[in-house]
């Protein structure tokens, strides 16, 4: 058999075997083989990479869906496609989002997602003053966006500026009172700062809700009724959110701080542990039953709630050195 031929025959079998493209073999499976040929009769086309880069994304290939969406950020530089991105990115580290943020900022500058993602950023990053600087930017030229305005309350909040902040959302909710979330913040932050709007506020909800399947307005007048000190009608009103719904968890918890507090502790350890089998990764749930049972003298089984409260959660460093203390 002549040289020539074998050459020939590794050229048929490396051909066969891919050897000629570069691409990942999953890129020739389905669902991904027909993005894949139709990027290769136009590879200029950025929407062909950004559905691949999705498709990827959806089945855990993160690296190769990066690839494709930065592909299709290079070919048209689009807002949908920079903010593809910076979820893949902010997953990785919150340093990496932000620099690719500034980048598609200076891109796109018109763009208020993207400047409300840098400005989030920032946020994680504990750069308050940056991100402020680009809340007010927005707002400035839109006083009305709502994700400005709520950034802006965040902001104010975590300064320690509580009336600028209430005032904010405030705000955001007369331009948008329909927004559910929204209104359950405005709430939530009412009850908290001992406004008694939380109770109107909550009331319009329960109004509204005709079907009567939401525990959250309970819940809201619940925690106004406990920061004012009227605890049997805080737990009338957190026994009504749990009635409503048994998984809210929020609700178990505040209950049973009123026990704590009243050194009530066998109401409190009855309703934390009833809250434990509801929602068996709860850490705040189980960081109560450490100090529930300290009360109580049981220092071996606190010390174990305590750790377990820190395993479900890191940043529960109050029962880490509770724990350590035991």
């Amino acid at each position: 058999m002549s040289r020539l031929f074998l050459l020939f025959g590794l050229i048929l079998l490396l051909t066969s075997c891919g050897g000629n493209d570069d691409m990942p073999g999953i890129f020739h499976k389905p669902p991904f083989s027909a993005l894949t040929d139709s990027i290769r009769k136009d590879p200029t086309n950025a929407d062909l990479y950004y559905r691949r880069g999705a498709l990827l994304y959806q089945s855990n290939s993160i690296n190769l869906a990066e690839e494709d969406l930065r592909k299709a950020w290079s070919l048209n530089p689009s807002e949908e496609y920079a903010l593809s991105i910076t979820t893949i990115l902010q997953d990785r580290s919150t340093d990496s989002a932000i620099v690719f943020l500034q980048e598609a900022n200076r891109k796109l500058p018109n763009s208020i997602a993207l400047q409300v993602g840098l400005a989030r950023g920032y946020q994680l990053k504990g750069k308050t003053a940056e991100a402020m600087a680009i809340a007010d930017r927005i707002l400035t030229q839109f006083p009305n966006q709502l994700d400005a305005l709520l950034l802006r309350s965040e902001l104010l909040k975590a300064s320690n500026r509580n009336p600028e902040a209430l005032a904010t959302l405030e705000k955001a909710y007369a331009y948008a009172p329909f927004d559910a979330e929204l209104t359950h913040t405005l709430a939530f932050e009412y009850a908290e700062a001992k406004n008694p709007k939380a109770l109107s506020l909550a009331d319009s909800l329960i109004a509204m809700d005709i079907r009567q399947e939401h525990a959250e307005p309970y819940y809201f007048k619940g925690v106004y009724y406990s920061n004012t000190g009227n605890t049997t009608e805080a737990l009338r009103q957190f026994d009504r959110a749990i009635q409503q719904d048994y998984y809210f968890i929020n609700a178990y918890v505040n209950k049973s701080i009123i026990y704590y507090e009243q050194k009530n502790y066998p109401g409190a350890l009855k309703t934390l542990q009833l809250a434990s089998t509801v929602a068996p990764t709860e850490a705040t749930v189980y960081y109560w039953l450490g100090k529930t049972k300290e009360a109580l003298g049981n220092k071996t089984e606190a010390q174990l709630d305590y750790q377990r409260a820190f395993g479900l959660d890191k940043t529960l460093t109050e029962a880490k050195e509770a724990a350590e203390k035991l």
